[in-house]
């Protein structure tokens, strides 16, 4: 018991102390949260060729990268995401979660954008053929396709982006929407895109630590 470490009197444990150490969010970011996937959201993920899927089950928690050609996650008509299961080592962690807990997030990426999408929903998994077949690559198919019922859309500003530094001097590719126009879009026009857009970056920095 000796060797024990002592109790840390800073530590942070009941949502009061941790509130008293942060401001309140700004009523923007309150709202740009989105039920479905919008314009903006369905070009962001078409240019992204990577996200984080984080799941949750009685095996514990596991985030698992998923990657391929941009647009490898596809909106279907009806608003879910289908995404294929690649090869990996089998060991499947993430899919005998989704068995256990529907619950799933995922954290897109696009080459050059600082800006991020979050997408929370309810997943299932299918051996559809036909989906199979739509999501074969060099004649092989997925052993599976994520579904994914879409329950909250939203963007992460890009400061963690600008302060790792991740795509230094990239541009993003004309395809992917500017944060102003994502939050314009989520907002429902309750901002003005360019300003957004022109002041975004500036602010940013002043604000990044």
């Amino acid at each position: 018991m000796d060797n024990l470490p002592a109790s840390d009197p800073f530590a942070v444990a009941t949502p009061e102390a941790l509130a008293a150490l942060y401001a309140a969010p700004s009523q923007r970011a309150l709202e740009k949260v989105v039920p479905k996937l919008d314009a903006t959201a369905r070009a962001f993920i078409a240019a992204s060729p990577f996200c984080i899927l984080a799941t949750n089950g009685s095996r514990g928690l596991h985030a698992t990268p998923r990657g391929d050609l941009p647009g490898f996650v596809v909106p279907l008509e009806d608003g879910r995401l289908a995404m294929p299961d690649r090869r990996g080592n089998n060991r499947i962690e993430a899919l005998r979660d989704i068995l256990e807990d529907p619950r799933v997030a995922l954290l897109f990426l696009a080459p050059g954008a600082n800006e991020t999408l979050r997408v929370n929903g309810l997943a299932r998994l299918t051996a559809d053929p036909a989906l199979k077949a739509r999501f074969a690559m060099n004649g092989v198919e997925p052993a599976t396709v994520i579904l994914i019922d879409v329950q909250e859309v939203y963007m992460q500003c890009g400061r963690a982006v600008l302060r790792g530094k991740i795509w230094a001097g990239r541009e993003a590719p004309a395809a992917v929407p500017t944060a102003g126009e994502m939050l314009a879009s989520h907002l429902n026009g309750q901002v003005d895109a360019k300003e957004i857009d022109e002041g975004s970056y500036k602010q940013a920095m002043k604000v990044l630590y």
